[in-house]
């Protein structure tokens, strides 16, 4: 029911037809004019689009009926967009906010509703507790069975009065894109690059951008299905079968994915295996810092690579760790000016773009990496090694029953043992979830999800081997 409406890392999400109706999307929407009214005061201005989920289209309707009802002027968008497109829509605009109808990564069941400020980076703490407060507002009405205090004009007269209008966000998204990667000596490139597009809003975005020339762009699970059949749109290894496979069937170069909202990307190399997200994370940092010799702040989440801050410490440059999510990222990355920004999910954002993850962009980098170096990515991987050391990562998503849950909050808020097998615990740090930092450097981190009912497990040491057993310790000691 309405009651259940919550933001998380990155919006509100929730099962579809279950939470997530057109009548709680509205309560949203009233929500976030309410928050835009008492803040901008008259003539604010937001835009709104959406990803391939089901009905997505309608529920960006839904939104600007609501917007728009509340004079809000509206740029809604003409066909699905990912995240980033959106995002950069806001600032090219100079718009006040954005909304996009997008549940991420999430299975097909669940959608979602993201807030953007106006500088296209998700919107602060603060931002959407006043969005929240304007939620539970609107609620009683809602749970006493009367109509909720929701504004509505049909979409059609909102269109005739010029209130809300339509906006191809892609072209000068592309054009922005053009100004920080050299497109045309990627089109140049000898061989093929797999893209997976999961499905996604990101379809396509790779061949418009560099197809045409040399390279052959081979795009999979490029059509719209919101059944999102035989995968689940989060792109890490076991996700990507089908990606990896095809990279070795056509010998291509590398393969490229992005997640559902193309926020995200994942990296295949040139032999089918899967380069996880802090290899890919520490790889673009050493992208920027030795292919293009650029200098800056980094930003990294708390659950990233200790090879950002080796990194660092090797080219002299600050980097700055924070909570998981990209409201916490992004400010800092406006504050220091920085160089790249990224976090354990796969998201990356860089300077001279918006504060926020870009799939595409990352995937471009990566792909400009390998042209200008040379180098297979297993080539520049085994060179990272070289220099940081080997590092290992994994991660484990155990599902909870409402029972669980409360169970493990209370283990977590009283955990802190002497060892976790036969290694001695250096520390715990609870700046988000709980970790475990261990005195060989490795380390043990419990998460539970802010928009779904898990609880995840991170590791990181210096062997494959060696973060299986961190995941089944860390398991054991939760009991789960």
């Amino acid at each position: 029911m309405a009651g259940g409406i919550k933001f998380g890392t990155d919006g509100w999400r929730a099962v579809i037809a279950e939470d997530y109706t057109f009548d709680n999307v509205r309560v949203c929407a009233q929500a976030t004019a309410n928050y835009l009214i008492a803040s901008k005061g008259a003539g604010a201005r937001v835009v709104v689009g959406y990803d391939t989920r089901f009905s997505s289209e309608d529920f960006a309707a839904a939104v600007a009926e609501v917007l728009g009802a509340n004079s809000i002027h509206v740029y809604l968008s003409t066909s699905t967009a990912p995240t980033p497109v959106v995002s950069h829509a806001v600032v090219d605009l100079k718009a006040d906010g954005g909304v996009v109808i997008t549940a991420s990564h999430n299975p097909a069941r669940w959608n979602g509703y993201k807030y953007k400020g106006p500088d296209g980076s998700s919107a602060s703490t603060g931002v959407i507790s006043l969005i929240e407060g304007e939620i539970a507002s609107l609620l009683p009405a809602a749970r006493a069975g009367a109509p909720p205090r929701v504004q509505v004009r049909p979409l059609q007269e909102l269109v005739a009065d010029g209130i809300v209008e339509w906006h191809d966000p892609a072209t000068p998204y592309l054009a922005g894109i053009r100004k920080l990667v050299d497109v045309d000596a990627l089109r140049t490139m000898q061989g093929t690059v797999v893209v997976d597009s999961m499905f996604g809003a990101g379809a396509g975005y790779f061949t418009r951008l560099i197809g045409g020339g040399n390279l052959r762009i081979d795009e999979i699970n490029a059509e719209r299905n919101p059944a999102f059949p035989g995968v689940r749109p989060e792109p890490i290894g076991p996700n990507l079968e089908r990606l990896r496979q095809r990279v070795v069937e056509t010998g291509a170069l590398m393969g490229i994915a992005t997640d559902g909202d193309a926020d995200r990307v994942g990296i295949v190399d040139e032999h089918g295996s899967f380069l996880n997200q802090h290899q890919v994370f520490a790889l673009l940092c050493y992208y920027l810092l030795d292919s293009r010799g650029e200098r800056g702040h980094i930003i990294r989440s708390l659950t990233t690579t200790e090879m950002i801050s080796l990194l660092g410490e090797r080219y002299g440059v600050p980097v700055h760790v924070t909570q998981v999510g990209f409201k916490y990222i992004a400010p800092l990355m406006l504050e220091h000016d920085a160089l790249i920004g990224g976090e354990e999910s796969g998201g990356y954002a860089f300077r001279g773009h918006v504060p926020e993850r870009d799939g595409i962009l990352a995937g471009l980098y990566f792909l400009d990496m390998v042209r200008l170096s040379g180098k297979t990515p297993s080539a520049l991987l085994g060179e990272l090694y070289d220099l940081v050391g080997p590092h290992y990562y994994d991660r484990i998503d155990l599902d909870l029953e409402p029972d669980d849950r409360s169970r493990v909050e209370a283990a977590l808020d009283g955990l802190a043992p002497d060892t976790l097998g036969n290694m001695p615990v250096e520390r715990v740090d609870r700046t988000d979830g709980v970790m475990l930092v261990l005195k060989d450097g490795s380390w043990v981190l419990y998460r539970l999800s802010g928009t779904e009912p898990l609880v995840r497990i991170y590791a990181e040491g210096d062997s494959p081997d060696r973060v299986q057993d961190l995941l089944s310790l860390g398991r054991s000691l939760l009991q789960l």
